[in-house]
């Protein structure tokens, strides 16, 4: 069969099945759904196929793989070192310091390294499954899942106890559950492949881990602290509690999510001219701008499925979605014309394709989003940028259909 005949014939398929679950004629909520499939099906085709033949060849590897001596914890818990906390030159043995924007290469970031693999390959193999059919992929990234969240031998702790601790200071910090944002689209991913390549008992346990690091992202100290932060470490504990709740069907919290983004994220983070000012304090002004301006436009990508359009929603005084993305759009498109202070590393690596341009090209109507998305890089790599991009198969972000 001519690919390009296959691929069309999936795509009408795709959203025929839309179609008849709610009823002709389409609501704009699934017209928007089926764009965006269908713009991300045409321009991520070749990618989507040419990174899961590569993953097809790797095995999964968790954190247990690799221990470090400086870890408080055991072979199951994840750990990981502050980035912009360095030794002290007037006590070398004493304390870390902190040097807002610097990363510190020394530190341990092996767990972490492994954690993005998982967010890069999963959601890869479970995009080609979903775009071509492939049940090689679709087995091969339930096999990640297994992996990380269900194997005995293999599994990661539900928790985050021991993430970017400072040396001398701490064992860990609230500000480490930033660390799994890279789980969010591996999470997304599993709600497409658990249901076709997971066993009931296997869906029930990788349901159970996330239900545990759910609720202890709500419920601990660390977590309830990360939630209340004032700037982009807030909206990525937001973003996880929504995508993770998705997983789990906890509507609950989905809701409270909601809330969290209309009432504190919108009044507090944002201006009314759509700048995020804590980001723009920042010694990173521009990297940090548009990665909470990303995450943000996730969480509401991600609550679209809920009662209420967050992408229509806006306060009296002009903050909402929409507004964030007109801000930022012209310095996307041309970074030079940026007023701001440059930051004081990796402005160089900056922008990459901007998940939020397209989520918001689609749903507030911007053509001129949509085409600057897709001429911008979609594989980063600068480590730090990699990072701080946690979309990388948007794809799985529109329709919530699995293939049999």
């Amino acid at each position: 069969m001519d690919p390009s005949t296959q691929w069309s014939r999936r795509t009408f398929c795709f959203g025929a099945a839309v179609t008849a679950a709610l009823r002709t004629p389409l609501s704009a909520f699934a017209q928007k759904h089926n764009a965006g499939y269908d713009l991300v099906a045409q321009t991520d085709r070749n990618r989507i196929t040419a990174a899961a033949a590569r993953y097809r060849l790797e095995k999964p590897e968790t954190i247990t793989a690799v221990t470090s001596p400086r870890s408080p914890g055991g072979p199951h818990d994840f750990f990981s070192e502050a980035d912009y906390f360095w030794p002290d030159p007037a006590n070398p043995n004493g304390p870390y310091k902190n040097r807002d924007g610097e990363s510190n290469p020394g530190n341990f970031n092996e767990h972490r390294k492994r954690m993005i693999r998982l967010s890069i390959q999963m959601p890869a193999l479970t995009a080609s499954w979903v775009l071509t059919g492939n049940r090689t992929d679709g087995t091969l990234a339930a096999d990640h899942l297994r992996a990380w969240f269900i194997t005995p031998a293999t599994r990661m702790n539900p928790n985050l106890q021991f993430s970017q601790g400072v040396h001398g200071v701490s064992t860990g910090r609230n500000f480490g559950i930033i660390d799994t944002l890279h789980l969010v689209e591996v999470a997304r991913a599993a709600s497409l492949v658990a249901p076709a390549f997971m066993s009931k008992a296997d869906r029930q346990a990788l349901h159970a881990w996330f239900a545990e690091y759910l609720h202890w992202m709500k419920t601990s100290a660390f977590g309830i602290a990360e939630r209340d932060t004032k700037n982009n470490h807030a909206v990525c504990w937001a973003l996880q509690a929504s995508e993770f709740a998705r997983l789990i069907g906890d509507e609950a919290t989905r809701s409270e999510v909601r809330t969290q983004y209309e009432t504190i994220f919108l009044t507090k983070q944002m201006a009314p001219d759509g700048s995020f000012p804590l980001e723009l304090a920042r010694t990173k002004p521009y990297g940090y701008s548009i990665f909470n301006f990303d995450v943000m436009a996730m969480l509401c990508q991600s609550l679209l499925e809920s009662s209420r359009d967050v992408y229509a929603f806006a306060l009296p005084t002009g903050q909402g979605i929409c507004k964030g993305a007109a801000f930022l759009y012209p310095y996307l498109k041309d970074k030079s014309s940026w007023p701001y202070t440059k930051d004081v590393q990796h402005f160089e690596s900056w922008p990459v394709r901007s998940p939020g341009l397209l989520f918001t090209g689609l749903a507030c109507g911007r053509a001129d989003y949509l085409a600057l998305w897709k001429t911008l890089p979609a594989d980063p790599t600068d480590p730090e940028i990699i990072r701080n991009y946690p979309v990388r198969q948007p794809l799985l972000w529109f329709g919530n259909r699995a293939r049999g």
